[in-house]
């Protein structure tokens, strides 16, 4: 009986353990994830679960990880990005450009990221240096990069024919798409970035307590200003997979509302508005909720209108969560 009961209390130690490393959020994310695949699979069981469907997920959150993990390092440090879905369709507009204009894929790449990160440099600088809100900053750049995006392509799409640049959005390896594939390795990428260096502990210092953080020394505007730039460059990768999978750049098509589901996705994922908090596993499971959320509302034939109202109510609940959590603690 003794030797049970240790082995009981060795087993539920072990319990806790595993718990507290996962963390309860985290945990409760994937019982609403399996949740959400449970009623789905009931109602299109026939569909939601082929092959061919769980790819279409894959490849339909792709583009929303990489703006969700980039979103989660900005509100992780105090910030807010609102104008991601611009410059991903500031981004396509200028890659198709230049693919056009030369046939080369590297140079729209390149492009493609130079665009993005002064778009996220110019956030940067304005907040950080202008002392204006990020929200503020953030909407109004929201509306200038979307224009300018309208103004480069007179407001039609432009085409893409390179196969090389293609492959970057409808290529396989392994079987699986390559938009997948470089969403795995933008998200190992940041999870050691956030969470084993020495920079990535810095962004939850000055989100936590900004004040103790310009104490211990770090140079808080300069941060302020990388962290900015990163989310534009990563939105710029976003726009290429985007460009790269629907062949064309365009100004709005596939990039509206991309914003707000990835700021939904970092609140789902654990992060607060007041900065410090948010991991990038649990901003891949907001997404993975999302993603779901939306290939259910579609094979079920939700009216989009009821759509837009589903999000829009989960990105409040994400938020009253989030601050839940922050004043029971």
């Amino acid at each position: 009986m003794t030797d049970q009961t240790a082995n009981s209390g060795r087993g539920g130690a072990t319990a806790h353990r595993l718990v507290e490393r996962i963390g309860i959020h985290n945990i409760s994310l994937l019982v609403a994830l399996v949740g959400l695949l449970v009623i789905f699979g009931v109602l299109r069981g026939d569909v939601f679960f082929s092959t061919r469907n769980l790819l279409n997920i894959g490849m339909g959150v792709a583009i929303l990880g990489v703006l969700a993990i980039s979103q989660t390092g900005v509100i992780v440090s105090g910030g807010l990005d609102i104008s991601v879905g611009s410059i991903v369709g500031l981004t396509t507009v200028a890659t198709a450009m230049t693919i056009q204009a030369t046939e080369m894929a590297g140079l729209g790449l390149v492009v493609g990221v130079i665009v993005g990160g002064l778009a996220g440099l110019m956030n940067g600088l304005l907040i950080t240096y202008g002392r204006i809100n990020a929200v503020i900053v953030t909407l109004g750049t929201m509306a200038i990069f979307r224009g300018v995006a309208f103004i480069l392509s007179n407001g039609q799409s432009i085409s893409i024919f390179n196969d090389a640049f293609r492959w970057i959005g409808t290529g396989r390896i392994l079987g699986l798409p390559a938009p997948i594939w470089i969403l795995i390795a933008v998200a190992i990428g940041f999870y050691i970035f956030m969470h084993k260096s020495i920079v990535g502990r810095n962004y939850y210092a000055i989100g936590g307590n900004p004040i103790v953080a310009r104490l211990s020394g770090l140079n808080i505007p300069r941060y302020r200003v990388a962290i900015y730039v990163v989310s534009g460059v990563m939105a710029g990768v976003g726009g290429i997979l985007l460009a790269a999978r629907t062949g064309s750049g365009q100004p709005i098509s596939g990039s509206d509302g991309l914003e707000l589901e990835a700021i939904t996705a970092a609140f789902l994922g654990g992060c607060a508005m007041q900065g410090g908090r948010g991991t990038v596993v649990g901003a891949l499971l907001g997404v993975a909720i999302i993603g779901v959320l939306n290939n259910g509302m579609i094979l079920t034939a939700v009216p989009t209108f009821y759509q837009m109202l589903a999000k829009g109510t989960l990105l409040i609940l994400a938020v009253f969560l989030a601050e839940y959590r922050l004043n029971r603690n």
